[in-house]
């Protein structure tokens, strides 16, 4: 059998990709490694939930408010008004979008990509079974890599996609405690503090009756472990249970290029759209997907190979302010523990919380109100010009 399309990997990306594919009559197929669980804090908008159509029961927590923590201990706390964020289990949620996908027509095969070969007869996708450990063949058109931040995909088919910068994330999964002062089952803690992560952060997301971790940085140096630890000890849960832990690089920045101009097109982490400065990245992954898709069926419907170009193009025309800006602020604030100071004093300004929250709910910069940006700007200035206290709000 001939697939129009095969994708490697069925992460969120991978997964919607295969879904939007089947369901738009498409013979398409995906592969995926099963059984591994990428770290990642489990943050879902609103947009998210309502694009994709996730239904209430993937939900495991509703956060209505998210705290700022300064490497001196300050701390401000940002209300989620009109809404919350959702946070999901990675372990859960990814196997649910698996499971939907083929649901809808895609089949699923469960190995290891090892390659692409070609020959007269078309384009082959070779991975390892999983239960037989043999070498499988899968035919097809052509091919969405969906495959990750160090995407194999990526490495062999698509220009510079070796050379996405990233950051090593860590985080433990633990069973959450009863509410405290210091853990709120409905409040994500984000702890900018060069003790944790000399250039990301930390943080402590509530899963329901579990919670998340961990912490992430590009410097290789770091004991991620131990900086974990470090962190369950500062917020009161060194003891509660351990139930997994993980680790994986996260991608900082969208590749240039995301397809071989022929049969391959990129998608998700192996693209390298994860947000900087949050590292958000699964609303992202499944736009990634979605976009992906849509380039593949515009080229199986015409034949040009030009086609799989849409993918980025349909991404960075809504994203790309955004990562923009976002890429700005990580480069200014993350770089020393002084920088987070004032990081954390610029988030006591209703105004940046406001419209902070407004642009991470609807995923994209709110224009509307004039005013507030310029008294951000000059505020944002002050500090970075260090003509004001670290301390200032």
């Amino acid at each position: 059998m001939q697939y129009d399309v095969v994708v490697v990997g069925a992460g969120p990306s991978g997964a919607t990709a295969a879904e939007d594919l089947a369901r738009s009559g498409h013979k398409v197929a995906f592969i995926d490694r099963d059984g591994r669980i990428k770290p990642c804090g489990g943050a879902v908008p609103p947009r998210l939930i309502e694009d994709f159509f996730i239904p209430d029961e993937q939900i495991v927590a509703k956060v209505n408010t998210a705290r700022m923590i300064s490497p001196t201990g300050r701390h401000v706390d940002i209300p989620i008004e009109n809404g919350f964020v959702g946070m999901v289990d990675r372990e859960h949620f990814d196997e649910f979008l698996r499971k939907r996908a083929k649901d809808a027509g895609a089949h699923r095969y469960t190995g290891t990509f090892t390659k692409i070969e070609r020959d007269a007869d078309g384009t082959h996708v070779i991975y390892r079974d999983k239960i037989s450990g043999n070498e499988m063949k899968l035919d097809t058109k052509l091919v969405i890599g969906a495959d990750g931040a160090r995407s194999n995909v990526a490495r062999a088919e698509v220009k510079d996609g070796d050379k996405i910068p990233y950051v090593i994330a860590y985080h433990e999964i633990i069973e959450a405690p009863e509410p405290t002062p210091s853990y709120d089952p409905a409040r994500c803690d984000v702890v900018y503090d060069g003790k944790i992560s000399p250039d990301f952060y930390g943080w402590v997301f509530p899963h329901g009756g579990q919670a998340s971790v961990g912490m992430g940085s590009m410097i290789k140096s770091v004991d991620v472990k131990q900086a974990t630890a470090d962190l369950r000890a500062a917020s009161g849960l060194t003891d509660c249970k351990t139930i997994r832990k993980e680790g994986a690089p996260i991608p900082l920045k969208p590749l240039d290029c995301w397809d071989n101009g022929s049969d391959v097109v990129l998608a998700g982490d192996a693209a390298g759209v994860v947000a900087p400065s949050s590292g958000e990245g699964i609303y992202y992954a499944m736009v990634g997907g979605r976009v992906a898709a849509t380039a593949a069926a515009a080229c199986l419907s015409t034949g040009r190979a030009k086609d799989l170009q849409l993918a980025r193009k349909l991404f960075m025309r809504e994203h790309k302010q955004v990562f923009r800006v976002l890429g700005a602020m990580q480069n200014a604030y993350y770089r020393s523990d002084e920088r987070r100071e004032r990081f954390v004093s610029l988030c006591h300004d209703v105004d940046v919380q406001k419209l902070t929250f407004e642009a991470y709910m609807n995923k994209k910069l709110v224009k509307a109100r004039p005013m507030a940006h310029l008294k951000i700007g000059i505020k944002n200035l002050a500090h970075l010009t260090r003509l004001v206290s670290p301390l200032r709000t």
